[in-house]
């Protein structure tokens, strides 16, 4: 009962820990079966379990998932991209219940995850745009209520693990995640819908991010962005020193071809005057 004690002074009720966990923590394999029969565990996935609630049919929630991930079993990952740009209010297409897909960015991510059955579907991506750094990554308190994530202000461990705050992309680096997943996973239209609602981005980040991003594309496209949008924080990036490599880019075939940026976008994306149609 020694290391059963142990495990459960660390997994708090509610959260979850997959066998590996357990394992680490000291926990045979035949001790981890022994404990999720007798109600010490419960078993929500194979080789994944969940201290019990009260209620032990309250359904998973994907943000104590994220910070099961992150807290518990330590994993370096971070939620990004799209769902990253939702909670932080951005994206005002997103359903008030909350996201239904979960952008998870970051390496040794456990498999499972994408067949656990949560309050919202888990989508891998690995952090190669930025070559593991984990510049503009943030902690956020998420709100169950609003559906959205606010700052977590204070270096103070909350008291309720609950409470913890999540790894959350911030605004500028989430949409460079965004627009890496163009033209195949994303569309157009949306980045463009949460660009245009970006109006406080903070240069100085912008230019570290864009410095370590590995994607000449990525580059270019989100400059293109910034420029249709002409958002104030857009004059104060300093972008003389930043690589936008050299040759065209062809992102989606027929489309109009930018000769500033060298990528060819869709043709609605410009205006009468913008863009020349590609060959």
């Amino acid at each position: 009962m020694q290391r059963l004690n142990h495990v459960l002074s660390q997994l708090p009720a509610g959260f979850i820990a997959d066998s590996t966990w357990l394992q680490a923590q000291g926990l045979s394999r035949s001790s981890i079966r022994d404990y999720a029969t007798s109600g010490w565990l419960q078993r929500v996935a194979p080789r994944v379990y969940r201290r019990p609630l009260p209620h032990p049919g309250a359904p998973l929630r994907w943000d104590v998932v994220a910070l099961s991930l992150q807290r518990i079993m330590g994993h370096p990952v971070h939620v990004g991209g799209a769902t990253a740009l939702e909670l932080a209010g951005y994206a005002h297409y997103v359903s008030a219940a909350g996201p239904a897909v979960i952008h998870i960015y970051g390496g040794g991510v456990p498999a499972w995850l994408v067949r656990l059955s949560a309050t919202a579907r888990f989508d891998l991506h690995s952090t190669r745009l930025f070559g593991g750094s984990e510049t503009g990554v943030e902690g956020r308190r998420y709100d169950l209520v609003s559906g959205r994530t606010e700052d977590a202000t204070s270096d103070m461990e909350p008291d309720a693990p609950w409470d913890w705050p999540l790894r959350v992309a911030s605004p500028e680096r989430a949409i460079m995640e965004m627009i890496d997943e163009l033209p195949k996973h994303e569309t157009f239209h949306q980045v463009d819908m949460a660009m245009q609602g970006l109006t406080n981005l903070r240069p100085r980040l912008l230019g570290k991010l864009l410095q370590e991003c590995k994607s000449l594309k990525v580059r270019r496209v989100f400059l293109w962005y910034a420029d249709r949008h002409h958002h104030t924080w857009r004059k104060h990036l300093d972008t003389v020193a930043l690589d936008l490599g050299k040759g065209k880019r062809q992102l989606v075939p027929g489309g109009r071809l930018d000769a500033r940026y060298q990528i060819t976008l869709p043709g609605e994306m410009f205006e009468d005057d913008g863009g020349d149609h590609a060959g």
